[in-house]
């Protein structure tokens, strides 16, 4: 099954479109109808849902890709200041960035068409007897959840409402807190969940299912019960009885994937689910929720970057017009990897070279051919190996662009937010038994308390002296720390995971005092060393919105 969202739709002129105005909460619809002319079939309802879908390719085409850079396992190549994703990698970030304007504006204007469809279609005639209105306003709801989600993750506290803007000083909004938009987002998956079917072999990833819900309302409660940045400058969290509360209702998700039991591990390798992504293949087993990209032309549409932008090199083929069928595209390869990960994995890990990639691909005008080039040797120049360029089928409509699918939410990282809770709630025996299920998967030494010094200290990893290892929920801990690393690298949660540990500047020098890339006068990897703690751990409100908003009282974010 291949990528069927926007293939289906991109010949549509979808008749709820959308245009931005001053500010970004006051998205107004021009539309061929009227609002009232609008919603008047299931049809256009749906049509209305996938122009909310629309907004994802917009965020995770490029931009996002910055957002969750540097890690401690890759980097933005490049260290000259561009007010984008350079800037945003190396954590020399102004409220004047681009991309972060970008992130924001986007963001917001799902959230607005989110909450324009869920407003329109609960108020259509027979809403609450038809269970096929009831089941697109629930994957209104899981787009709203997840937009909200991530404003939270990247600003804090924002300005947030869950009612269609529908004049124009409605759109100034104060700052609402986190706690109370983390409530807002528990409530709609909750309905979302309660109004989807799970996933099956005929249902796409590419489209909300209970599954996605789920495991959505899983991510959302860790971060919650997380460290976080508030507005006067201090990492907390909740209290142990508040957070206990919210790892056992990630313990009850999980429970009900069990139950379900059709969400499991790709049938094939490691390495093969990946070429699924970039062949375009649809799996719906590993796959829970994934964003489309399509282009019909390599110009318009839902175009796509996976696999240029974030995996290894590829020089422009040098060919006739007519010849664009038979060959690789380009792949400009804007980020690097920490090339000590590679060192990190056991030798029989199959992810290992899934990760990490140490060649990339020159044009030979003689042999009129791609040729794979050796970088070995080259460790500045170690690529992402999860999206490739060779993976994908020959042909290119742009030499930039593809149609590779972004997965947000992946069966292993169910499996381990699932351990993570039990070990949180002290159940570390079976928290052992799912970190060994996504082992398994890759080939990799089952572990536990007997043998963990030997994969999870130095010399075969760095020791890490901000996770106390001295108990057994502390040596779970820094096994979660690696294997995440393991298994989700370049998924773009990894940034975020070291924010809700409370340890990101900490994991940022670790890497940036130890990498091979540093260790010239001319350093690759800048994270370690320019990271504020108290203010890196959010992003800069964009400038323009705090001076058009006069309810945020020209205050950004922590230090900003």
């Amino acid at each position: 099954m291949t990528s069927i969202l926007y293939k289906n739709l991109i010949c549509i002129s979808v008749i709820l479109s959308f245009s931005s105005c001053e500010d970004i909460l006051t998205e107004n619809p021009g539309s061929y109808y009227e609002k009232s002319e609008f919603f008047t079939s299931e049809a256009n309802a749906e049509m209305g849902i996938i122009g909310i879908y629309n907004v994802l390719p917009l965020l995770y085409g490029d931009n996002e890709m910055a957002f969750a850079s540097s890690d401690d396992t890759y980097y933005v190549s490049g260290t000259n200041a561009d007010n984008a994703r350079r800037d945003i990698s190396h954590y020399r970030l102004s409220t004047t960035n681009k991309y972060v304007e970008s992130v924001w504006n986007e963001t917001y204007k799902g959230l607005e068409r989110s909450n324009y469809m869920i407003d329109g279609i609960e108020s259509m005639k027979g809403f609450t007897e038809n269970e096929k209105l009831q089941s697109l306003v629930a994957e209104a709801k899981f787009l709203r959840a997840f937009f909200s989600f991530n404003l939270v993750k990247y600003w804090g506290d924002v300005p947030y409402k869950i009612s269609y803007t529908g004049n124009y000083d409605e759109a100034y909004q104060p700052r609402t807190s986190r706690e109370e938009i983390y409530d807002q987002i528990v409530k709609d998956l909750e309905y979302a969940k309660d109004n989807l079917e799970w996933a099956d072999a005929s249902t796409t990833p590419e489209r909300a299912t209970q599954g996605a819900a789920r495991a959505l309302l899983m991510r959302v409660l860790l971060f919650r019960a997380g460290y976080s940045l508030q507005m006067d400058g201090n990492m907390t969290r909740p209290e142990d009885a508040i957070r206990t509360e919210y790892l056992k209702q990630i313990v009850a998700e999980w429970e009900a994937f069990m139950e379900n039991g059709y969400h499991d591990f790709f049938e094939g390798s490691y390495e093969e689910l990946f070429k699924t992504y970039s062949a375009g293949t649809l799996d719906t087993k590993e796959s829970i929720f994934e964003v489309a990209f399509y282009t019909l032309d390599g110009k318009t549409g839902a175009k796509g970057y996976w696999g240029t932008y974030n995996g290894p090199s590829v020089e422009a083929p040098v060919i006739e017009n007519t010849e664009t069928d038979k060959f690789m595209g380009r792949a400009n390869a804007m980020f690097r990897v920490i090339p000590e990960w590679r060192d990190f994995f056991e030798e029989n890990d199959s992810r290992r070279d899934v990760m990490i990639c140490t060649y990339k691909y020159i044009w030979d005008k003689e042999k009129y051919a791609h040729v794979k080039s050796s970088q070995e040797r080259s460790r500045k120049n170690w690529y992402p190996g999860k999206w490739r360029r060779e993976w994908m089928p020959l042909g290119y409509k742009d030499p930039n662009v593809t149609n590779v699918n972004y997965c947000n939410i992946r069966y292993a990282d169910v499996v381990l937010m699932a351990a993570e809770a039990y070990n949180e709630l002290g159940n570390t025996v079976e928290a052992w038994k799912l970190l060994n299920k996504v082992r398994n998967r890759a080939g990799a030494t089952e572990i536990n308390s007997s043998n963990y010094s030997e994969f999870y200290k130095a010399p075969k990893v760095y020791d890490l002296p901000f996770i106390d290892d001295g108990n057994e929920q502390g040596r779970f801990r820094t096994a979660l720390y690696w294997e995440r690393g393991f298994e989700l690298a370049f998924e773009l949660h990894r940034r975020f995971d070291l924010v809700r540990w409370g340890i990101l500047g900490d994991a940022l020098k670790l890497i940036g005092d130890n990498t091979y890339v540093n260790k010239s006068s001319e350093k690759a990897y800048l994270a370690g060393q320019n990271f504020v703690k108290g203010k890196h751990e959010l992003f800069p409100i964009p400038l323009d919105e705090v001076q058009v908003n006069y309810m945020l009282e020209n205050t950004n974010n922590p230090k900003y």
